[in-house]
């Protein structure tokens, strides 16, 4: 599974990069968020079908075809691109995300940046690793010393709109200051310690799995925006469920739950 993973991540990449920086046609999907690309399709097509030529029984839940589930107790969750808005853009700040569930656990996560050539990795229990460099995350000297990543996308709901504002206000108060690729990247940072913490209030399944496993093999955590552990229930309704996430090292996420709550 690792080497099929890791396949797939450098093949969708190289597609990915045939695509950037050219003029790019999109299509809103669920809000002016949200958006998808022929590059978004092309590289699904090519993971998914990776993944059922050497692992036909296993379910697969990928952003843009949906969950295909033959009832297996392994499930491969894969975001073909993340970053979408970045990408069309023409910025740097987008990659390709791939986890594999042991039933709701996660044990395996990808993800590759492609414009800098960088393969980030966890298995449950056996650490992460950059280009099979191992790492752990550099500790950093608390909330008010750190960079705090802070992501929201558009809604229509003024409550949860001034929710996230309040949220906004409190963290410029109390970090050293607020930075967001609205991406990957943000919590590839976290896991590397560049940033102290990421909160991204809205991400699904495939944006979180791999990158939350990175975080806590590294060293740190990914809770949901109340400071619980994150459920993952693989049901009809996991590829519409929002999870609204905050990681960062133990003692930053409590000082993020403080903030919060």
């Amino acid at each position: 599974m690792k080497q099929t993973l890791l396949l797939a991540l450098k093949t969708a990449g190289a597609e990915l990069l045939k695509h950037y920086g050219q003029p790019v046609d999109f299509k809103v999907k669920e809000s002016q968020s949200s958006i998808v690309t022929k590059a978004d399709l092309k590289s699904d097509s090519l993971i998914t079908t990776l993944v059922r030529e050497h692992f036909p029984s296993h379910n697969i839940i990928s952003e843009e075809s949906g969950y295909r589930n033959v009832r297996s107790k392994y499930t491969w969750v894969i975001d073909p691109l993340d970053g979408t808005s970045n990408f069309a853009s023409g910025l740097p700040w987008f990659g390709v995300l791939i986890a594999v569930f042991e039933n709701s656990t996660p044990i395996m996560g990808g993800a590759y940046l492609p414009v800098n050539d960088l393969i980030y990795f966890a298995e449950k229990d056996k650490g992460a690793s950059k280009n099979g460099q191992s790492f752990t995350m550099e500790k950093n000297k608390g909330l008010r010393n750190s960079l705090i990543s802070f992501s929201v996308d558009y809604t229509d709901n003024e409550i949860v709109l001034n929710e996230s504002l309040n949220i906004y206000k409190n963290l410029v108060k109390a970090t050293r200051n607020i930075r967001s690729t609205n991406s990957l990247v943000d919590f590839l940072y976290v896991a590397e310690g560049k940033f102290g913490g990421c909160i991204n209030l809205f991400t699904k399944v495939w944006d979180i799995s791999a990158l939350g496993l990175i975080i806590s093999e590294a060293g740190g955590v990914m809770k949901n925006i109340k400071g619980e552990d994150i459920q993952f229930l693989f049901d009809e309704n996991i590829v519409e469920k929002n999870f609204a996430v905050m990681s960062g090292s133990e003692e930053i996420v409590g000082e993020l739950k403080k903030v919060l709550l």
